[in-house]
């Protein structure tokens, strides 16, 4: 198993409804959703998010479309009209997402492209 950035086999999208996150990550190739969903738990999202105080996190599967949806609630600081942050709908916690390392299987490792 080798250790890789989750952003090199997945992308990511944030946005905001009130005070819950909402991040999409989905995958580059079907093949790598199965190592992502035994990874990128709620559980771990949570942890990731921890310094966010964040509430309940939820992970919806779309295993057709090789991708999962994050919900997070209490992650916005109360949202964007009471929020002093300076993202208060959360657009650019998805590059935190993306941050997190995945074990890699060798078979697997040959498909992650890697930038030139």
């Amino acid at each position: 198993m080798s250790a890789i950035l989750l952003h090199q086999i997945a992308h990511a999208r944030s946005g905001d409804k009130g005070n819950r996150l909402n991040i999409a990550l989905v995958c580059y190739r079907p093949e790598f959703f199965d190592t992502v969903a035994a990874q990128v738990t709620s559980d771990r999202v949570a942890q990731l998010f921890a310094s966010r105080d964040v509430g309940t996190v939820q992970r919806y599967d779309l295993p057709k479309l090789w991708a999962f949806n994050f919900v997070l609630d209490h992650a916005l600081d109360g949202g964007v009209n009471a929020s002093l942050g300076l993202d208060g709908h959360g657009k650019t916690l998805s590059f935190r997402l993306l941050t997190l390392t995945v074990a890699l299987p060798p078979d697997l490792l040959s498909r992650v492209q890697h930038p030139a």
